[in-house]
This record gives structure tokens, C-alpha cells and sequence, in this order.
């Protein structure tokens, strides 16, 4: 049998990881000829790439010969950000400037993912063309990827996203989700952020916008440069915390929110809002209201099963 393979190649960094997952499907699904790299989990379902490899990150690129790349690895936890900042550097930056190098090679338009944490939070919204001034490690390492990525391959584009949800493998792969135990479990209070404003983001919807970038830039070359996209709910940790209990019918009373700014790990932007207009007006975009997507996304960790037959039959 001929198998039919899509002539649109994509490449995808971090294909393991919560984004990475949503955009090798995202491609997948839409007629693309879609490969996935990753670390630690790869095999076996996608390529196992050590990005600080040079040799290798230029011999799967040479190889596939991608029309398109989307880097979504990074270490992305602030935290560990501050206690590992070589390593940290090593991935966001170093890594991101090579890999925007060898893509230039091929002519491959590569989308390197970024984040609202390069603002300061002081005066949002923030538009694409407002001066960066990040308040911790990752945010700094972060903007200087966005530097690397754009000294080494000038018709690469950026696209800074706040937090991130979706389906999960384990609750820890999201600061959204990861907050579902401590709403379920409503028998000991629990104290939640209510100082940061966040704008929580569902991963199938930023999978979009990068394939809609993707190919509106195959038809135009003028696509490039910096891009903001963001769901458009403004909510605390705290806010989102009672939004998932409302969602699957449980109590919020022993939900606390605290409104100090918080004193422990790296500094959080208070609100870093991004304005999203500049993607809006070429007409790409999509967002999953949060309740809707929340539940799609934590339904299968839910410890009561009694509510699924409630919900879903």
C-alpha cells in the first residue's frame, strides 16, 4: 500500500511536555507530516534529541528538511530556574540560538515559544513592541532565547504565552492543574494565590495559533517577528481554584485567598496581560473558555468517580 504523506514537514521540540504534546497533534491532525523530539521520554513515539547537541540537532534538520519548527523545550519552571541557572541558560538560550541557526540553514520558519514573564507586570497590557524587563531568572533567560533566536535567524518568529493547561499526564505538569488536589481534597483548608492575576491558557489553543502562523507564513513571507497570545480570562490562582470546584460541583469554602504578594522563590510579574491584537488581526486565534477546558482537562483525576456517570452519561 501507498501511504500518503503529507508534503507540509513540521518539526517539534519538547514533543513530550505539555505544549509540545498539543502541537504534534495539532499539526498531526491537520495534514502535516509531523516528527516530535524529546529527552527524557521520548521513545517510542517520537525522536530522542539531546537539543545541546549540536551535531544531532543539525543531522535530524538536514535529514527532514522541515518547512516549519516549533521549539517548544525549555525549562520553564521558575524555581528551578533559580537553582539550576547553567543548565537553564544552557536549554533557553544556547540551544534555542542553535537551533534558530540550523533552521535558517534549511529555510525552515521556526516558531520559538516564549513567555509573558519577560514583562515586569507593572502596565499591561503589554503589546508586542513594548520594552521587555523581566523580574526573575526565567523570564531573563527566556528573553535572551528570544535574542538568540532572532540574531541567528531573522525571519524566525516569537510567541510569548502566559500559563499554560491542558491534558495532563500528571497534575504537576501545570501550576493550573497542579491545584486540583488541594480543591478535592476540602476536609484541610488550603491557602491560594489571590494576589497575581493570570491569564490561564488552554495548550490546544496555542497549538492553533502556532499551526495558523505556520501557515499563513507559508503563503507570506512577511510573517515574522514577535507574537502575543493569551486566553482572555483574567483570574488569581485562588479564582481559578473556585472555578475548577464549580466545575465539577465541589466545595470552595476551604479554599483562603491571600492577597500578600507572595514572599518565597523567584519574583512574579503582578499582572503581565498580553495584548493579543496583532494575531487577532490576521485573523488567527482561538480560545476554549476556561471552565470548558478545565474540565476536559482534569476529569480523569477526579477521585470521586461517582460525579463522571453524573457528567458524562
Amino acid at each position: 500500500e501507498d501511504v500518503d504523506i503529507p508534503s507540509r514537514r513540521v518539526l517539534i521540540t519538547g514533543a513530550t511536555g505539555l505544549l509540545g504534546r498539543a502541537v504534534f497533534k495539532e499539526f498531526n491532525e491537520n495534514n502535516w507530516n509531523a516528527v516530535g523530539c524529546g529527552y527524557r521520554r521520548a521513545q517510542p513515539r517520537f525522536e530522542q534529541i539531546n537539543l545541546l547537541d549540536s551535531i544531532a540537532v543539525h543531522d535530524i534538520i538536514r535529514d527532514f528538511q522541515p518547512h516549519v519548527i516549533v521549539h517548544c523545550a525549555a525549562e520553564r519552571r521558575p524555581d528551578v530556574v533559580e537553582s539550576q541557572p547553567d543548565a537553564a541558560s544552557q536549554l533557553n538560550v544556547a540551544a534555542s540560538g542553535n537551533l534558530a541557526k540550523e533552521a535558517a540553514g534549511v529555510g525552515a520558519f521556526l516558531i520559538y515559544i516564549s513567555t509573558d514573564y519577560v514583562f515586569d507586570g507593572t502596565s499591561p497590557p503589554y503589546k508586542e513592541t513594548d520594552v521587555p524587563n523581566p523580574l526573575n531568572l526565567y523570564g531573563k533567560t527566556k528573553l535572551e532565547g528570544e535574542k538568540a533566536v532572532l540574531e541567528n535567524n531573522e525571519d524566525a518568529a516569537v510567541l510569548r504565552v502566559p500559563v499554560l493547561y491542558g491534558e495532563v499526564e500528571r497534575l504537576e505538569e501545570s501550576a493550573v492543574t497542579v491545584m486540583f488536589d488541594k480543591v478535592q481534597f476540602s476536609n484541610k483548608s488550603a491557602n491560594m494565590d489571590h494576589w497575581q492575576q493570570r491569564f490561564p491558557t488552554n495548550v490546544k489553543d496555542v497549538a492553533t495559533v502556532c499551526r495558523q502562523l505556520a501557515e499563513k507564513r507559508m503563503l507570506d513571507p512577511s510573517v515574522k517577528g514577535t507574537f502575543h497570545w493569551s486566553g482572555n480570562e483574567q483570574m488569581t490562582k485562588y479564582e481559578m481554584a473556585c472555578a475548577i470546584a464549580d466545575a465539577f460541583n465541589l466545595p470552595s469554602s476551604h479554599l483562603r485567598p491571600i492577597t500578600d504578594c507572595p514572599v518565597v522563590g523567584a519574583l512574579r510579574p503582578r499582572n503581565a496581560q498580553l495584548d493579543c491584537s496583532k494575531l487577532e488581526m490576521l485573523g488567527i486565534g482561538q480560545r476554549t473558555p476556561f471552565r470548558a477546558g478545565i474540565k476536559e482537562s482534569l476529569w480523569p483525576f477526579l477521585v470521586d468517580k461517582r460525579w463522571r456517570q453524573t457528567v458524562f452519561h
